[in-house]
């Protein structure tokens, strides 16, 4: 079994401490304007501790999105009614697309929950990665709460189709679309998907998608829903969404109040020192964790007018399976504009629930406080071994990929996709919901032929790889019958067998690697391989044939 290196980040956990903004918080923004004041709020709110992984999305989605006094999912894409705990159904959907960035996991942006929301797995599917916009006409999809269709007039940014939510929620997304294009501006966007983005610090979003989101904006006032929804998600991210704390700042960023200075009011700290993050009285979740493994979590301080270094001090039964980087922190740090990151490691030596308590002191404030640490430790896991079924769906540049279910609990599916281009061969991982056994894959036009082998994740160890399966512009079904290519292995040789000559043979390891190439295969050619299982193809004959050599 191969171990997944992957780094888990802690996340906040809300215990029911409050979460108003605390004094200070946007004080920077007073007094700036246009792109000096977006490029403030990015500062403010782009440093933040991220959540355990995305597979635990759904634990987090119980605290910020059920209706109140409810055990309903609150979906935004269908009024299908599902019920907590079950997830089935329900997709984890990046509200900006994951694709417009390239659908890197590397970056906060993959785990932000201020746009990550439960989406109704149909709906999620019809609304792809297209822009926002309003559907003209009648719409390909539309479940009464979600619509994608041809976009009107002046919309799309050269999109085929829009996605256009229902009205109670345009507000909501527009909110969102404005917090990930300000703390997120410092991404590289793909030049694929520009529909709604610019490549640039200021204004980020293209003229007709401020106009849309503007609109949505004001017709759709913040509702109490999304204001706490930002408390919680405050409480596990230590940073909040100000364009739901404060409606007007995207008219002064975006709108009709461009070039007047925006002042965020009374209130101010009047130099006395304080904390900013983290929050008070709430937990460092580290999520599930296998015994014997480490992972490191980045715990988020931002301080204002500290006069001298906090002071740290871990306490608790299971204090030993944590450990800080050091236990003071510079309140220079802590003051600046970017905060400090405080390294925190969990390393479990027995399975079960594992907490702590960490005490911050000093640096000026009056009195203390303190934020917990909570990890889950499960035995290694046993993974099974998959089995990746054919391509369905063959187009000239897409494909869709399909595997059987894991048996046993898992965390993702990681597909290893292996491109063959221009005699070059291309090696890409995508790591794919737990919930869900197939994938589209675009991008195919520029392969001669690819292939995909599937495993499944879980606590950072991966699954043996499943079977390789070849995909090829002419298809997979039938062509034996027509160029038929047969091996047979004998000792220390394979015989291969045609009816006719093939050409551009290939010979792939079962990682599906090329292992060697052969111009033109004749009946009763043998060849010589090192002992192991191999696959061939050729032109004539893109469905892989087995070779055994012994």
């Amino acid at each position: 079994m191969k171990k997944l290196s992957t780094l888990l980040l802690g996340a906040f956990v809300c215990l029911g401490a409050s979460a108003d903004i605390p004094d200070g918080y946007y004080n920077r923004m007073n007094g700036k304007t246009g792109a000096d004041l977006k490029q403030t709020v990015h500062e403010i709110i782009n440093p933040h501790t991220t959540v355990s992984s995305y597979s635990a999305l759904p634990q987090y989605f119980q605290q910020t999105d059920v209706y109140p006094e409810s055990d309903r999912w609150w979906d935004m894409y269908s009024n299908v009614t599902r019920h907590i705990p079950s997830f089935s159904g329900l997709n984890r959907e990046h509200a900006l697309p994951k694709s417009w960035w390239g659908g890197l996991t590397s970056t906060p942006a993959y785990i932000d929950l201020n746009h990550l929301y439960p989406s109704d797995g149909p709906a999620n599917q019809a609304k792809s990665n297209y822009p926002l916009g309003e559907v003209s006409g009648n719409p390909r999809f539309n479940n009464n709460v979600t619509k994608v269709g041809y976009p009107v007039n002046g919309q799309g940014g050269g999109a085929q189709y829009v996605f256009e939510p229902d009205d109670e929620y345009k507000g909501d997304f527009a909110r969102t679309y404005f917090y990930m294009a300000t703390c997120y501006s410092n991404l590289t966007w793909s030049a694929k998907y520009l529909w709604m983005l610019q490549q640039n610090d200021y204004p980020t979003l293209n003229s007709w998608a401020v106009e849309l989101l503007l609109k949505w904006h004001r017709e759709d006032p913040v509702s109490q829903k999304e204001i706490e929804r930002n408390e919680v998600v405050y409480g596990y991210q230590n940073n909040r969404n100000p364009f739901i704390d404060f409606p007007d700042l995207a008219e002064y960023i975006w709108g009709n109040k461009i070039g007047e200075g925006f002042e965020v009011g009374t209130g101010g700290t009047g130099g006395s020192p304080i904390l900013t993050a983290p929050v008070p009285e709430t937990t460092l979740d580290f999520g599930q964790v296998a015994v014997g493994q480490t992972v490191t979590a980045q715990f988020y301080f931002k301080g204002e007018n500290l006069t001298q270094p906090l002071s740290l001090r871990i306490s608790g039964d299971h204090r030993d399976m944590f450990s800080m980087a050091t236990n003071t922190i510079s309140n220079q740090l802590v003051n600046s504009a970017t905060g400090y990151y405080l390294q925190v490691t969990y390393t479990p030596t027995s399975a079960g629930e594992h907490s702590a308590r960490i005490l911050i002191y000093d640096g000026g404030l009056d009195g203390s406080l303190y934020v917990n640490f909570h990890g889950e430790a499960f035995p290694e896991p046993t993974l099974s071994t998959l089995t990746a079924y054919e391509a369905s769906d063959i187009t000239s540049d897409s494909y869709t990929a399909s595997w059987s279910t894991a048996p046993e609990v898992i965390d993702a599916y990681v597909l290893t996709r292996t491109r063959y281009v221009d005699g070059s061969t291309i090696i890409d991982e995508m790591e794919l919901d737990g919930e869900s056994t197939t994938a589209e894959i675009t991008g195919f036009e520029a392969s001669e032929r690819e292939s995909y082998t599937v495993q499944s994740t879980r606590l950072g160890f991966r699954s043996p790889v499943s079977n390789v399966v070849f995909v090829s512009h002419s298809g997979i079904a039938g062509l034996e019958a027509d160029s038929p290519l047969t091996a047979t292995s004998y000792p220390g040789v394979i015989r291969l067998q045609c009816s006719e000559p093939h050409s551009d043979g290939r010979v792939y390891d079962m990682s599906g690697r090329l292992f060697m190439t052969i111009p033109v295969i004749e009946t009763d050619m043998d060849i010589t391989l090192p002992p192991g299982v191999y696959l061939l193809t050729t032109a004539e004959h893109p469905s892989p044939v087995r070779l055994l050599a012994r």
